[in-house]
């Protein structure tokens, strides 16, 4: 019976270890300006306050949310639901029009493996080549120094990046608090770092192009999204075959513009072949597209045999239809940006519940007046006391707050009971709607909507 296990060969080559080549190049260039800014944003964001309040901050545990500058609470659930609707729409539509251009210029993840990890290791260890010899040599005194010193810096910059994430979660003054006080005092919070330090270590020493081919999603998500008409990074087939070498190609007139060097097989950072044509594992980097470009420039022909292109462009020509399905999802989410927008203008500083007290009915009282009480509370998700009183929008109506407090406090929650007062001769129906106006320094921040109940006109003598 023959063993179902993998050899000790096949095992050690079930991970191919990549050695991306150093690229440089036009594409590099932007690259490297949209990285580094969006990473200048991600380490500055925690820092920077508006009005007073972070720029950004999800404190989860306390279920409170910064964004901008404004305090968002679980009662604004609706406003996230919408944000997370426009930010896949935002995914799913640029992926069909331009493919996986995210994960090349702006995952976070491909940012600091391109744009940090890998320069410290071109650093170090020097380029592909000589990173391919430093492995597969004895462990000499040079190697074990080198090792040591490119797993050190990984292992100093995932902590930075450990503390710079947890920082999003806990704020800025209580990361310093973990840091500087004694590690008994936050032993929690310690640990945690330490959890993220590994985490982040293992991604970017070990798991790397895994992350993007195998672990995320979106790069499983993409095939389903993509179609002869999106735009991603490919090699023009009709161009560039059948491919062969510059001698070859001096006598053979026929071959097409590749050279057939590799260089684009060496430069791509998850290991493929882009000439074998789209491929989940592409992150639309650009890096063969530099590469090709300076091959290109070298022996003197047009650039752009790798490049943007659609399956249809590369088929029939640059001449391309409408897209439907692009069309489609721009309207979605035009329409949803509308109604996202609409939700965060009309959002009130103030938010809370109005409720009738339960296991009580309708009071007639002494005056000539009938009353309900009510249960109120009252939420400020502003960064400043707000000074508040309550009206009725209906004048007939008058509001008998049962608490002496007209300020809250930020992000304080006041609860407090009120009576609602009509005259009895002005109850028309037996349940009356009532809206209830919160002002504040002469506006209107806030309604609420209740029922008042009481017996009509006609009713009253026997209630009575």
């Amino acid at each position: 019976m023959k063993s179902t296990s993998l050899s000790v060969d096949a095992q050690k080559e079930k991970r191919r270890w990549i050695y991306a080549k150093k690229v440089s190049g036009s594409y590099f260039a932007y690259r490297q300006y949209v990285g580094y800014t969006l990473l200048a944003l991600l380490l500055s964001a925690p820092f920077l306050k508006i009005g007073g309040e972070p720029l950004l901050m999800f404190k989860i545990i306390e279920r409170k949310f910064f964004v901008f500058g404004s305090v968002f609470y679980p009662q604004d659930l609706h406003i996230f639901v919408f944000g997370m609707l426009i930010a896949m729409v935002c995914i799913v539509l640029f992926t069909v029009v331009y493919g996986r251009i995210w994960c090349g210029w702006a995952c976070p993840q491909t940012i600091f493996m391109e744009l940090i990890f890998r320069r410290i290791e071109y650093w170090i260890e020097g380029d592909a080549n000589q990173q391919r010899r430093l492995n597969k040599g004895s462990w000499t005194k040079e190697k074990l120094i080198k090792k040591v010193s490119k797993h050190a810096v990984f292992f100093l910059i995932s902590f930075l990046i450990a503390n710079l994430f947890l920082s999003y979660i806990i704020g800025v003054d209580a990361l310093v608090g973990i840091i500087t006080d004694p590690v008994q005092s936050h032993f929690a919070g310690f640990v945690s770092i330490m959890l993220f330090t590994l985490v982040f270590y293992a991604v970017f020493a070990f798991a790397r192009e895994i992350v993007c081919t195998t672990i995320c999603p979106y790069g499983r998500l993409q095939g389903v999204l993509l179609d002869d008409q999106s735009i991603s990074v490919a090699y023009h087939y009709r161009r560039g075959e059948p491919r062969g070498s510059i001698r070859k190609a001096q006598a053979d007139k026929t071959l097409g513009d590749c050279v057939d060097c590799n260089l684009c097989v060496q430069v791509c950072p998850t290991g493929i072949d882009i000439r074998n044509g789209i491929q989940m594992e592409c992150i639309n980097c650009t890096a063969c597209m530099d590469a090709c470009d300076g091959v290109m420039e070298k022996v003197r022909r047009p650039k752009g045999l790798i490049g943007f292109y659609s399956q249809k462009e590369i088929e029939f020509g640059p001449e391309r239809k409408k897209n439907v399905r692009a069309i489609a999802y721009s309207v979605v989410l035009l329409v949803l940006v509308g109604i996202f927008c609409g939700l965060i203008l009309n959002r009130s500083v103030v938010d809370g519940t109005l409720l009738r007290a339960s296991g009580t009915s309708y009071i007639f009282r002494d005056d000539g007046t009938v009353t309900n009480l009510y249960n109120m509370e009252l939420t400020n998700k502003s960064s400043k006391k707000i000074p508040f009183g309550i009206s009725s929008a209906d004048r007939r109506f008058q509001v008998q707050v049962l608490s002496d407090k007209k300020m809250l406090a930020a992000g304080e929650t006041l609860r407090f009971s009120l009576f609602l007062i009509i005259p009895k001769k002005e109850v028309g129906t037996y349940k009356t709607s009532v809206k209830l106006c919160i002002g504040s320094e002469g506006k209107v921040i806030k309604k609420m909507k209740t029922n008042f109940v009481a017996p009509p006109v006609a009713q009253q003598r026997g209630a009575n």
